[in-house]
């Protein structure tokens, strides 16, 4: 049975976050990756151009903030604390980001500007200081980006120990701090 090209783009997208997730940028390969989806690397070459091009596909996503209309504003910090936590154990993604963009400057630059498109405009609503809104939403990014850091990567014992409730009850208030004081 044949794939449509969306099948075959969905199987190597799929076998790209795996593989950059596991072995990271710079091992990652295009003929490990194209292996991994059953197809040849020809293939990959096709949809995504280059190792650069297939990278910025597999690691392309929406932090999908939550609408923090209907929350109380006092419970904006620990809602969002919560929603992060839920993102970095369920989106192979952000983890492929994470891990990469310690040691890959393409992919720090584009976590980067995801963290600076989608907070931004967060910190500035909620903010009473719009110029300060860069600012706000780059320390809020260092608690989220610190704990994941920590949590999932390093797994740094204390904090991998820790409960979703632990964690939310003690970032919480600086994330709070960081977008509405």
């Amino acid at each position: 049975m044949r794939r449509t090209s969306e099948d075959t783009k969905a199987a190597i997208l799929a076998a790209a976050r795996e593989r950059f997730a596991s072995d990271g940028y710079e091992r990652a390969t295009i003929r490990a990756i194209a292996s991994d989806a059953g197809i040849d690397p020809s293939m990959v070459m096709r949809y995504y151009g280059n190792k650069d091009g297939l990278f910025a596909a597999a690691a392309d996503f929406d932090l999908r903030l939550p609408d923090l209309e209907a929350v109380p504003r006092e419970a904006v910090g620990r809602t969002l604390v919560a929603h992060f936590l839920d993102r970095w154990e369920s989106d192979e993604g952000m983890m492929i980001l994470l891990r990469t963009g310690v040691t890959n400057e393409g992919a720090a630059e584009r976590m980067r500007g995801i963290f600076t498109a989608q907070l931004g405009p967060l910190a500035a609503r909620l903010g009473t200081d719009p110029v300060q809104a860069p600012v706000r939403a780059g320390l809020t990014a260092t608690q989220v980006l610190g704990m994941a850091l920590c949590r999932y990567v390093l797994r740094l014992p204390p904090v991998v120990a820790m409960s979703r409730e632990e964690i939310v009850g003690w970032l919480g208030p600086t994330v709070q701090r960081y977008l509405t004081d």
